[in-house]
């Protein structure tokens, strides 16, 4: 019938539009720490960056804070922990860990979060996992000695190590609170708890990194980029505009529109993308074994989060890579 002709070729198009969002969610994920990076490098502190970052990004998103105004009384612990942890803490640890760390490496290494989450469900709350699962696990972690290169003697920064299992750990600890009272029914709207999050991690950073004692004038000049001056107004700009805003909000359309396994997979191309950008523009070369371990990791992270054992749940609240990717209950993404 002509109308089944129309809605299989929607549904096409509107998978093919949700693939094209998923992708460029990944791309401009990926191409946070590349552009922060040379800030960094140029004299400001990575927490005034994360600042600057997620500052910036909450004031373009208010008006959707404004529309989703009943989130504060229906979801408070969400909004906090997707706040302080999904943003303030997964963002503050990433870019102090790309100080120290090839912004491939740092990413790589978050992408331990799905694992991560699969030990709290297996020996916290004492539920069962897939053989897959554990599969998933042991390859992820594999893959992390490739990448941080352990028959070398740990020669990978202590510190930056550190501060991207920081980072890691923080997802894991509001993918956890996200799983919490998740039976009612009562399915959050994506773009709120965003909006809510950027504002709630922009007032606790406003404590914490103090912006008032930044150097702001680094932000009239230029930053380094492997030899190329770029005007750190831009480059500020683009992690502002698109590896935040536009990140989050195509990748919550791309959910919408493809099944949560799909968008995960595509979500994986942003560690790929951050790789690559790293190498091209910041003259960033990983090893051979780092990139195979790197490939080990997302091999990794993918299988322990298709393969978790989940409850009947909501639509995922956003998606993205560990960097900013929300979750669905009982998953690392």
């Amino acid at each position: 019938m002509p109308v089944q002709t129309i809605d299989s070729s929607s549904g096409h198009r509107g998978r093919g539009v949700g693939l094209g969002l998923a992708l460029a969610s990944a791309v401009a994920f990926g191409g946070s720490g590349v552009a922060a990076k040379p800030l960094i490098e140029a004299g400001l502190d990575p927490l005034h960056v994360v600042w600057l970052r997620v500052a910036g990004a909450a004031l373009v998103m208010l008006p959707l804070a404004v529309r989703h105004r009943t989130l504060l009384r229906r979801r408070p612990a969400l909004l906090a922990g997707f706040g302080l942890l999904g943003v303030a803490g997964v963002q503050a640890f990433y870019f102090a860990s790309i100080s120290r760390l090839p912004v491939g490496v740092a990413l790589l290494i978050e992408y331990l979060a799905p694992a991560l989450v699969l030990g709290w469900v297996r020996f916290v709350q004492r539920r069962p996992v897939t053989r897959a699962a554990a599969v998933g696990v042991v390859l992820a972690v594999g893959g992390l000695s490739c990448v941080v290169e352990v028959w070398s003697g740990l020669s990978i920064d202590a510190v930056g190590l550190l501060l991207a299992l920081g980072a890691a750990c923080c997802q894991v600890g509001y993918f956890v609170l996200s799983d919490q009272g998740t039976d009612s029914g009562d399915t959050p709207d994506p773009l709120g708890v965003i909006a809510y999050g950027l504002l709630i991690g922009a007032a606790v950073l406003t404590v914490v990194a103090r912006p008032w004692s930044m150097d702001w004038s680094v932000l009239g000049g230029t930053a380094d980029m492997n030899g190329t001056s770029v005007a750190a107004a831009l480059l500020l700009s683009w992690i502002v505009l698109v590896a935040t805003v536009l990140a989050y909000v195509t990748g919550v359309i791309s959910v919408r529109r493809l099944s949560p396994q799909v968008a995960t997979v595509v979500a994986c191309l942003e560690a790929v993308v951050a790789t690559v950008l790293a190498w091209v523009l910041l003259g960033e070369h990983l090893s051979a074994p780092q990139i195979i371990g790197g490939g080990i990791v997302l091999l990794g992270a993918f299988t322990a989060q298709s393969s978790t054992p989940v409850k009947p749940a909501p639509d995922p609240v956003a998606s993205g890579g560990p960097e900013r990717q929300l979750s669905r209950p009982s998953t690392a993404a």
